[in-house]
């Protein structure tokens, strides 16, 4: 009875540290919505300037993935990030990758932390800090990584995971990013518009 309850317990305290940081409220912005909170400056590790998801947009759209520097999900797409960062940088479509854990903005993803992480990983674009995660909020995001893709127009027409396998690139087999990377570039329209980004919670600040 006793191990019962201790299992139940330690149950229940992993449930609630899942959840602390995750507002059950929060709903995604829709396909066909604009770019939110457009022209709001936010502070690029990189190159260390403000910079706004206007100014990181190219002539064939933009491509936002929520991240950060520790989450075991991220570390599994690493590869993938850079590689469809890069991807969409030569498609003319622009990049920015956003940090929004702000309950560990002074720890695991403080700025210092951020630009070093996004040094090692070679980043060409903005890896910018999302102060008191209000762009996570205007988009509705929950997890990292999760990724949003508008056209040229500033019109969303994906949201969701890299691909079907958030462990194992080489075992997936519906590459969601990718497929509506290429149909963006070749002015078709994206057939698979979301998908269920699977990762971890934003730490948002309580």
């Amino acid at each position: 009875m006793k191990k019962t309850l201790s299992i139940l317990g330690i149950t229940a305290v992993a449930a609630i540290a899942f959840t602390a940081f995750r507002p059950l409220d929060i709903t995604p912005i829709e396909i066909g919505a604009k770019i939110p909170k457009a022209d709001v400056k936010m502070k690029d590790v990189m190159s260390g300037k403000d910079v706004s998801l206007t100014e990181a947009k190219k002539d064939k759209g933009l491509l936002v993935i929520f991240s950060c520097n520790t989450c075991p999900f991220v570390i599994a797409n690493e590869v993938r990030i850079k590689e469809f960062s890069d991807k969409a940088v030569k498609m003319n479509i622009g990049v920015a990758i956003v940090n929004s854990n702000e309950a560990r903005r002074t720890e695991d993803d403080s700025p210092d932390a951020m630009k070093k992480y996004g040094e090692k990983q070679g980043f060409t674009c903005a890896y910018v800090i999302d102060p008191k995660s209000a762009m996570a909020d205007a988009f509705g995001a929950t997890r990292t990584p999760e990724c949003f893709l508008f056209d040229k127009n500033g019109v969303l027409v994906y949201h969701g995971a890299i691909d079907d396998n958030s462990k194992d690139a080489t075992a997936a087999t519906a590459h969601y990013l990718k497929d509506a990377l290429e149909a963006l570039d070749a002015g078709k329209e994206v057939k698979v518009k979301t998908s269920r980004s699977i990762g971890c919670s934003i730490k948002r600040a309580e």
